[in-house]
């Protein structure tokens, strides 16, 4: 370096803090890059893609290569600085400190953090480039890179630590999964977001999250007098109802309303048409995952079941529907009872059904109360409570306040439901 004069290593100055700053971007880049992302672009034939992919396999040797590069830089710059801070300020203590402190100022500026936050900034369009020059470099120098990596390999059994670069980068939680869809923005629709979110939540709810309770399950009693059969199925609301038999009123099956619709119009309908439409109940026992539930349906060709408890005791029923509303949303026509479960006061309030399962009501109001004890609200209040409220009594969870407006048979029939602020 002698030899060159003052601008020349200048020169060469300039050249290795543009090589330290394409290294420390380089690293910050590649590191920086989402790797579905990267791996999409693979499957779509990009070359650098496929090269960043090839680097990133190996992030041993990739980290191996730029520090190399870095270091090389960075002990070159150090030498050709302190040949410059003598040439300029002499051999003295205090022109060897200013230079010190000049070329790390420099250093840190146009090396390091400058060229990472670029690189940060523009991670995908760097890496990509980048990988063109670092694959091939990495194939250069690579029996050095082998070599220093048995030191380094060596240490880390030492220290009885264990790397999984493809493990680190490819597993990802639900949770995580689900900040993703949370957090994409204009890049999925707000109603496919949605659903995808559902299908997430899918993986803990049950049918019991779902299903009709016991007490608000439509039924008839085919025992009864055939007058009162008929007006009970001519106004239901529902195409299957749920019959019993006996003064036990034990389920016999399910009648399907739209299968004996024509002879009810012309007058033709008879108890043994009624006996042969019913078909077998279908049983399924509570807390079955709707995942789970879902492929049921699907091999045993049903769209109804019956939800029963350890001791064969009717819980509820489900119906497909319920499950595909639980992921797409309400697409069926409700009936008057289940329209008026919530509604909306002018004050900002909302007037609520205690039958209302926790988990929809989350969602309608966006509140967050607990899923890991009852199914309904009026569950959730009876277990606060300890005890069946008296109308006008008010409780406070979770950033509500719940106003008994009605209790009926043991249960709570009505409430007021006000967001308190957080």
């Amino acid at each position: 370096m002698d030899n060159l004069s003052i601008f020349g290593q200048i020169a060469v100055l300039v050249f290795l803090l543009l090589l330290s700053a394409f290294f420390s971007s380089a690293e910050t880049c590649l590191m920086a890059l989402n790797r579905y992302r990267l791996r999409h672009l693979v499957n779509d034939g990009h070359r650098g893609a496929r090269l960043a992919q090839l680097l990133l396999d190996k992030t041993d040797l990739l980290l191996g290569a730029i520090l190399l590069g870095n270091t090389f830089a960075a002990v070159s710059i150090a030498t050709i600085s302190d040949d410059m801070s003598q040439r300029l300020l002499g051999d003295g203590t205090t022109g060897l400190w200013l230079g010190t402190i000049a070329i790390t100022l420099v250093i840190l500026i146009f090396g390091e953090i400058t060229p990472k936050v670029i690189a940060a900034a523009h991670a995908e369009r760097l890496a990509l480039t980048y990988s063109y020059v670092l694959y091939p470099l990495t194939r250069l120098i690579y029996p050095f890179l082998w070599f220093t990596n048995l030191f380094v390999q060596g240490l880390l059994k030492l220290l009885r630590i264990k790397v999984n670069f493809k493990e680190a980068t490819q597993a990802i939680s639900t949770d995580e999964l689900r900040t993703i869809v949370s957090e994409a923005g204009h890049y999925i629709p707000q109603k496919n977001r949605a659903i995808l979110l559902n299908l997430l939540d899918l993986e803990t709810a049950t049918v019991d999250d779902v299903m009709t309770a016991h007490t608000q399950i439509e039924a008839v009693n085919i025992d009864s007098p055939f007058d009162e059969l008929l007006q009970q199925i001519n106004s239901s609301h529902h195409t299957r109802i749920l019959v019993r038999q006996g003064s036990q009123e034990d389920i016999i099956g399910i009648l399907h309303i739209r299968k004996i619709i024509n002879q009810m119009r012309n007058g033709e309908l008879t108890l043994e048409g009624i006996l042969e439409t019913i078909i077998e109940p279908y049983f399924i026992p509570s807390g079955t995952p709707l995942y789970a539930q879902i492929q049921q349906f699907q091999e045993k060709h049903q769209r109804l079941a019956l939800v029963v408890d350890e001791y064969g005791e009717l819980k509820g029923l489900v119906t497909l529907e319920d499950i595909l509303e639980e992921i797409i949303g309400e697409f069926t026509t409700q009936s008057p009872t289940r329209a008026s479960i919530l509604h909306e006061e002018e004050d900002g309030s909302w007037i609520l059904d205690g039958s209302i399962s926790l988990r929809e009501l989350n969602k309608k109001l966006q509140l967050d109360l607990p899923l890991d004890g009852p199914r309904t609200l009026n569950g959730l209040i009876l277990e606060r409570f300890e005890d069946i409220p008296e109308p006008g009594t008010s409780i406070k969870i979770d950033h509500c306040a719940l106003e008994i407006l009605q209790t009926q048979d043991k249960i709570v029939k009505s409430v007021r439901i006000v967001r308190l602020p957080v």
